[in-house]
């Protein structure tokens, strides 16, 4: 079960937040999102669980943890489309400006 992870610290490791979730059970992966240009933490992740009981703990026992000052949230990774509570069929865009009725 894959889980996103959100307000982390800025200075926070991958290593560091495998640690807290391996505390539940086996990790598979954790990725940090970062800023493809300054390449600074945007502060959330994933972190990816191949069991979904222990996932499910990690998700009960880590969400609203302070972790590093912080109290993060953690839940099940839901794709980006079930996301956009906005999206009328047009990918959440904005129409053009300047129409006019008349």
């Amino acid at each position: 079960m894959k889980m996103y992870v959100g307000n982390l610290a800025r200075d926070i490791s991958e290593d560091e937040l495998r640690k807290e979730f391996a505390a539940f059970g086996a990790v598979e992966s954790v990725t940090l999102i970062k800023d493809k240009f300054t390449g600074t933490a945007k502060g959330f992740g994933f972190v990816e669980m191949g069991v979904q009981a222990e996932a499910q703990a990690a998700v009960a026992g880590l969400n609203d943890k302070e972790l590093k000052g912080r109290k993060i949230v953690v839940n099940e990774a839901r794709p980006m489309a079930d996301r956009k509570s906005n999206d009328r069929g047009h990918g959440g865009k904005g129409g053009g400006g300047n129409r006019s009725k008349y």
